[in-house]
């Protein structure tokens, strides 16, 4: 069973005990896994309070409560009660009379058990978890839903289950959540395909399956902030194995990441550097009206990795365009590259001269 600690313990949200307490601005204590996953989904008020919170809100990290949390799980083993046998556990996930709650209950405990426990991980896959949490992944129950994807996560973590669990039928079980479950399932479920594609074979199996991209490059429409984002983290998990780039090409993800792109997510960039690497990809970026402009912004406005993404996606356009090259230098290009001659990281000096050498090739300044 849980440790019994005291309330104040536990995160207004979750109601599970804090590992990482963060305070709002309207001083209130929140899990900072919880409180994130609230203003992700789009809101901006305190949940408690209820009161208006700033556009992007700080999350001061509560130490003092952190530390107490620490040192009474640490000075006070009389109050735990013993936990079940894993096999219990497991066994009640796949049990015909085991009641919702039971497996809620069943699973919280395997969650925690092996959130920072790799031989744990490894040992409930050798116990044969994966059938029982992957039954719970679909189920129609959206809490259980959840906990089971949350344990499905923590297990593919360690590289020795990532295989097993895509030979136990993980991606089918996911694949339907992407497109049917609640938005906090849907992003952990895109989390669980990144994690997945971690695994080379695991890259070129996900992508064979039919629904898999297209789900994905769904998702990054219909989603919200964090599944969006999600989305174009496991997209580009699995486009780094080249097959599945024209995959994502021909479900349309080009123009949506471009767009994605101009709303704020910079880690479409990412993806669509990827996606340049082959011609299917450069001739779909090259029909988006605006397309240069976008990419330009992100090497005036973007994070060191944004530009560097920015940089090379651009530069291999230019090299097969003469049109996009005016263009760029049109849109002030030349003047940014100028200041990115300067720049520490070598990377992005390096993509720079190759973006100047390419204009000056096609003629596009002197």
């Amino acid at each position: 069973m849980e440790t019994q600690l005291p309330d104040d313990f536990r995160c207004p949200i979750s109601l599970e005990i804090m590992s990482d307490p963060v305070i709002l601005p309207s001083g209130h204590t929140f899990d900072r896994v919880s409180i994130q996953r609230w203003l992700d989904s789009g809101h901006r008020t305190c949940p408690i309070t209820k009161l208006p919170l700033p556009e992007h809100p700080c999350l001061i990290p509560n130490h003092a409560l952190r530390s107490l949390i620490s040192n009474y799980t640490l000075v006070s083993p009389s109050k735990l009660q013993p936990c079940p046998q894993p096999q219990i556990l497991i066994s009640s996930l796949t049990s015909q009379s085991s009641h919702v709650g039971t497996k809620l209950n069943s699973l919280t405990h395997l969650v925690r058990l092996t959130k920072h426990d790799s031989g744990f991980r490894r040992k409930l896959t050798e116990l044969g978890a994966a059938p029982g949490v992957l039954k719970c992944v679909g189920s129609d129950d959206p809490s259980l839903q959840e906990k089971a994807l949350s344990l499905l996560l923590n297990l593919s973590l360690d590289d020795d289950n990532k295989v097993g669990l895509v030979a136990e039928g993980a991606i089918n079980r996911v694949i339907k959540v992407l497109r049917f479950g609640s938005p906090d399932c849907r992003a952990i479920a895109a989390t669980i395909i990144t994690s997945l594609a971690v695994v080379e074979v695991n890259k070129a199996t996900i992508g064979a399956y039919p629904d898999a991209i297209q789900a994905l490059v769904w998702l990054l429409i219909s989603g919200k902030g964090r599944e969006k984002k999600e989305a174009a983290t496991a997209l580009y998990a699995i486009c780094s194995f080249a097959d599945n780039r024209r995959r994502a090409i021909d479900c349309g993800a080009v123009p949506i990441l471009i767009s994605l792109l101009d709303s704020g997510l910079e880690r479409a960039i990412e993806v669509l550097g990827l996606l340049v690497k082959c011609k299917e990809g450069r001739e779909e970026m090259m029909k988006v009206n605006g397309c240069v402009k976008v990419l330009v912004s992100v090497l005036r406005n973007g994070s060191s990795r944004g530009v560097q993404y920015g940089l090379f996606t651009l530069n291999c356009l230019c090299t097969c365009c003469e049109r996009l090259c005016f263009e760029a230098i049109n849109e002030g290009v030349v003047e940014i590259c100028m200041g990115l001659m300067e720049e520490e990281n070598e990377k992005i000096r390096r993509y720079t001269s190759s973006l100047v050498q390419t204009l000056r090739e096609n003629h596009a300044f002197g």
